[in-house]
Parts: C-alpha cells; structure tokens; sequence
C-alpha cells in the first residue's frame, strides 16, 4: 500500500512569501490521517514547518507517519525551503522518537511554571530599577548580538542575522523602555549592576508572562544572580496579573536548564529542526 499526502483545501498566503496548506495522508485512496505544512521566509532564510501531523489510532504503528513526514518533506523542498522546524509536545514520546529517527534535531525547548504569590523577595544587598533610556540603550547594544547569533546558527548570512534580531526587538519594543506590556529591569547587588531582565507581561492577547531574556555579565556569573533575576520575572509577572510564565532554552545550555528545573519550570515543548 502506498501512502501519499492529498491537498486538503486551499492553499493560504501572504505577499511577503509565507504559505500554508493542509494535506490529508492518504493510503491509496483512503484517509488515514493529515498534517499541515507552512513556510515563511525570514530576510531569506526559507524555513519550512511540518505542524499537527496525526495519524488516525487503526493505522498507527504501521509507518504511515513516517512516510508520511517524508513525503511532507518533499512538499517543502519544492516550495523551496532549506530548512525543517518541528514543535514536539514534551508528553509526545512517539513524536519525539520519530522526528529523531528522521534525523531532526533538538533546538530548544519551551518551560513554564505556575505562579502563585505572595512573590519571592528580592534576597538582602539587592535591588532592581526600570530601565531608564541610557540603561536600554546598553542593555540593547549587548542584547541585539546576542539575538543575532541565534538566527546566524539557524543560517542567516551575518548581515541578514543582524537586521532580523533588530526588526525583532523594534517589533518587540516600539517605545524602548517605556514600551507598555513590558518589564526591564536592572538588577544591582551591593551597589553594582550585576544583571539585566527582559519580561513580557500580561496583555488582552497574552494572559501569561514570557521571559525574553535573562543577562549575566560574564564577571559577574555563578553568584546567584541569575536565580535573583528569575525571582524577579515572577514579582512582576504576578504583580501584573499572570499566573503562568514561560521561557524558551537553547539545547546545551545545561546551567540554564538545571536552574529553571530547579525553580519549577517544566518542559512544555521540544523544537527540533533539520536541514535540507
């Protein structure tokens, strides 16, 4: 029997590129389960992504998904994309091996923790202030390349990497450190700045807190400040309402990872990408 993928409606786009489509997975002529596929093009780097691909319970274990992600694949190389990203649920055992098996591999992963005050206090010889215009102005000379980095990884030319991780933040941040939604902080122990923090907060689309970035110079690492900054992100994240919060953390970032699990982040999501 052969199993193929079937245009399940129109497809969807945008004049910048982007496309998507849903597919049924068909054995021969019968429906057996579907997947979408969509792709984008940031600043040309075209990524595609292979989302909800699910197989009905009589046909699974019979390697249909498999043939399945394949086929979605071809899909997006014809559409001309280099390079495959998957969101694999942190329960979805199966999912996660399967993606292995093909080959992806683990970018990132998403964690949240449930919020419930009173907040933690800020420990004694510390205190954090709003960024005022000259704070942000360093905090985003140092914040940009970092930022930059990530998407040089993911194969943006290093000029394309810049221009992306600024787009981003002016998206993010219109108003700078008066941007409204939004907590930046700088965090000082014993009269010296020692950290900074990024939060998006509660907003009527949003209804939980995202910590965008979390900054330790490098003189200043492996003191504890980075649980302080953590401790922080929840103060505000519960004074503006939230009750979850949530951050993203690269693959191999062990100290991160250890810290987050030890204040109760738990793994929500796997991002997994491979190469065309």
């Amino acid at each position: 029997m052969t199993t193929t993928l079937r245009p399940a409606g129109p497809e969807a786009s945008t004049p910048d590129g982007a496309r998507a489509r849903r597919f049924d997975i068909m054995v021969n002529s019968r429906p057996v389960g579907s997947v979408r596929l969509a792709a984008g093009s940031p600043l040309g780097l075209r990524l595609g992504r292979i989302e909800d691909l699910s197989v009905e319970q009589p046909d699974r274990r019979r390697g249909r998904a498999t043939v399945a992600a394949l086929a979605a694949e071809e899909v997006l190389r014809g559409w001309g994309c280099r390079q495959i990203e998957v969101e694999v649920p942190d329960a979805a055992d199966a999912a996660l091996g399967l993606a292995t098996a093909l080959g992806y591999v683990e970018r990132s992963s998403t964690m949240a923790k449930d919020l419930l005050p009173p907040p933690p206090d800020l420990p004694p010889g510390y205190r954090a202030r709003s960024m005022d215009d000259a704070d942000f102005a360093r905090w985003h000379a140092a914040a940009v390349p970092v930022h930059a980095r990530v998407w040089a990884d993911r194969g943006l030319a290093p000029g394309a990497a810049t221009a992306k991780a600024e787009a981003d933040h002016a998206t993010r941040l219109p108003d700078g450190a008066s941007t409204r939604g939004t907590a930046l902080r700088v965090l000082s122990h014993a009269g010296a700045d020692v950290g900074t923090l990024w939060v998006a907060l509660p907003t009527s689309g949003r209804s939980g807190a995202y910590v965008f970035d979390v900054g330790v110079p490098e003189r200043h690492r492996r003191q504890g400040h980075g649980r302080v900054l953590m401790g922080l992100a929840e103060r505000e994240a519960l004074a503006a309402g939230a009750r979850q919060i949530g951050l993203n953390v690269f693959a191999g970032n062990t100290p991160a990872l250890r810290l987050y699990t030890s204040l109760g982040y738990r793994t929500r999501s796997r991002h997994l990408c491979k190469s065309l």
